[in-house]
């Protein structure tokens, strides 16, 4: 942990907590893709990776992946435990939907202690997930591999169990509520429709699972627990 006065600009924890993030789901790192999750200009995203560089918190050759330095990466796990503490948090002692927290623990994980943040955890009885299934780091600074699969790279047939669900669109996440596909749901893949077509996937056990048509999107936020 790092006390308030250590810690990076709020700007600069921003971008290596999404670094991590796109990382953590397979997502190559780059200027491109940073773009699109940050919802920046990509000048702006080209002149803080450069910065980023020079601080020496991540690795980055043109027109090739940005990867954290191992000070990147300890200073990313700071920030998410906070955040996904935060989240958590809120969902469990405030009452937040899971689609209402990330805006707020954006906003909060700048401003909290460490001391806080201590406490948070120990009152939520120092828990490993955060609401959406993503792995919350220890105060130690090491964090879980889970071993899941996004959607989009499960084979028909396959059937697993919700595990984790990307955060960072509200709309989504009411929509994948409203349709019972939720942590812990089960989820069985039906068929991959050709042509680029939907995947079909049954949620819910038998007998009362529903079928339900799901989209690149939708099949790129969601990653399962495969049953083996």
């Amino acid at each position: 942990m790092t006390s308030m006065a250590e810690r990076p600009s709020p700007s600069v924890e921003d971008y290596l907590r999404a670094i991590y993030g796109l990382s953590e789901r397979g997502v190559p790192v780059t200027n491109a893709t940073l773009t699109q999750r940050l919802g920046l200009s990509p000048s702006s995203v080209s002149g803080m990776i450069n910065k980023l560089a020079q601080l020496g918190l991540v690795t980055h050759v043109r027109y090739r992946s940005v990867e954290l330095t191992p000070e990147g990466r300890r200073l990313a796990y700071d920030v998410l435990r906070r955040h996904r503490l935060i989240e958590l948090f809120l969902v469990e002692e405030l009452d937040y939907s899971w689609d209402a927290v990330h805006r707020e623990a954006d906003a909060l994980e700048h401003a909290v202690s460490d001391e806080l943040v201590a406490h948070i955890a120990a009152k939520l009885g120092n828990p490993t997930h955060d609401p959406h299934g993503d792995p919350i780091p220890t105060a130690e600074g090491t964090v879980e591999k889970p071993a899941t699969l996004l959607l989009d790279q499960v084979e028909p047939g396959t059937v697993g169990t919700i595990a984790r669900v990307w955060d960072t669109d509200s709309e989504l996440l009411r929509y994948l509520t409203e349709h019972g596909m939720t942590l812990g749901s089960r989820i069985e893949i039906v068929e991959r429709k050709p042509f680029g077509g939907p995947l079909v996937v049954r949620i819910g056990e038998p007998p009362d699972d529903e079928t339900h048509f799901v989209g690149d999107e939708i099949a790129a936020a969601l990653s399962i627990s495969v049953h083996r």
